[in-house]
């Protein structure tokens, strides 16, 4: 289970990453015809999911330390470290001028991004919520 102070920091850095990805969407249109221009993503949720399901994972032997220099043969990976990462877009279709940017396309992203990150202040909304109810019962 997770507790309060995980669920919210979770929270907080997804909705810091949802900023992110607004900023990286909004450059991908500015620069829609822009000859050779290569549009950006972010990638976060992977990684987060990726981080969090390591602490899961221990090994069914692992290996006693009896030194500090010595390398574990298991170690989670420490979600506070996931940041959003910027990553250049060259796998799509190009148009003939080298620019891959779909105005359409990030328009729908851009409005998908909206909707994740009002969902995510609702459910930190929740969570508050849910604490308040604790304190006051």
């Amino acid at each position: 289970m997770i507790n309060f102070e995980k669920t919210v920091d979770i929270i907080h850095r997804a909705m810091d990453a949802s900023v992110v990805r607004r900023t990286v969407i909004a450059n991908n249109v500015a620069n829609a015809e822009v000859p050779n221009f290569k549009r950006s993503e972010v990638n976060f949720e992977s990684e987060l999911k990726r981080a969090l399901e390591s602490e899961k994972q221990k090994p069914v032997l692992e290996l006693a330390l009896t030194n500090e220099r010595h390398i574990p043969n298991w170690r989670p990976k420490d979600y506070r470290t996931v940041q959003p990462r910027r990553v250049l877009d060259y796998v799509s279709q190009s148009k003939n001028n080298g620019n891959n940017v779909d105005v359409e396309q990030e328009l729908m992203l851009s409005v998908q991004n909206q909707m994740l990150y009002t969902l995510l202040a609702q459910a930190e909304t929740f969570e508050f919520a849910q604490v308040n109810l604790a304190l006051r019962g």
